[in-house]
């Protein structure tokens, strides 16, 4: 502002020039309307500058709170992906493999004929089943576990398992553990939510109970799509 000040005091000093001029009677007429033409100059640039300065604080301002808006909506983004907690829908390999599973819960029809086929071609897979499943057909566990496949839990009452409290997914958990741990003599390791229903509260269970939770990235149904 002292830039200003100074002109300020110049054109003071030239209109007083300028009324000693008139006052002497030298060409009046012109130096009024030169004095007249360099005050609305200035006036101008002075308009011009002021708002120069307005406006360059401003997109400044505006910069610095686009800046701090997008990095603090990227902190909670990432604070929320964060805190979300996950099963486990595939790990890297460096070959080139597929983890095959299968849920028994409602009949045992296909067993056999599963575990000829799975004999045959030398694969080995994870059933993950139910406490029921397991008290029905307690013979085909055993077979399951001979053969080397893995058992996988499935639940003991294949419920929606995050409209359960922590202490009830665990007894969920546990008692389908205890049972196939009487019969095989294994501790199981893996859990699979039926319908593939979860919560931060049942990742949370399935941890304290020493398991794993474990998803599928592809099901049997996406077989009936025509691009598979």
């Amino acid at each position: 502002m002292e830039i200003w000040n100074d002109i300020k005091e110049k054109l003071t000093q030239f209109s007083g020039s300028m009324r000693d001029c008139y006052e002497e009677g030298k060409e009046e007429t012109e130096i009024a309307k030169i004095a007249t033409f360099i005050r609305c100059g200035l006036f101008v640039l002075s308009v011009i500058f002021i708002s120069g300065v307005a406006i360059g604080y401003g997109q400044n301002k505006l910069a610095k709170e686009s800046v701090a808006t997008s990095t603090n909506a990227g902190k909670y983004q990432s604070k929320i992906s964060n805190e979300r907690k996950l099963p486990i829908y595939c790990v890297d390999s460096p070959d080139k493999k597929v983890a095959l599973s299968f849920d028994a819960a409602w009949g045992n029809e296909d067993t056999k004929k599963i575990m000829q086929i799975l004999k045959k071609h030398k694969i080995h897979v994870t059933f993950f089943m139910t406490g029921g499943w397991v008290e029905s057909y307690p013979d085909d566990v055993k077979m399951i576990a001979e053969e080397g496949h893995d058992l996988g839990n499935h639940s003991e009452n294949h419920k929606q398992m995050s409209q359960l409290s922590k202490e009830e997914c665990k007894d969920e958990i546990m008692k389908v553990h205890d049972k196939v741990k009487e019969l095989t003599g294994k501790e199981m390791m893996l859990f699979r939510p039926p319908y593939g229903d979860y919560n931060d509260t049942l990742i949370e269970a399935v941890k304290e109970c020493g398991y794993h939770a474990i998803q599928w990235d592809v099901d049997t149904l996406h077989a009936k799509r025509k691009h598979i």
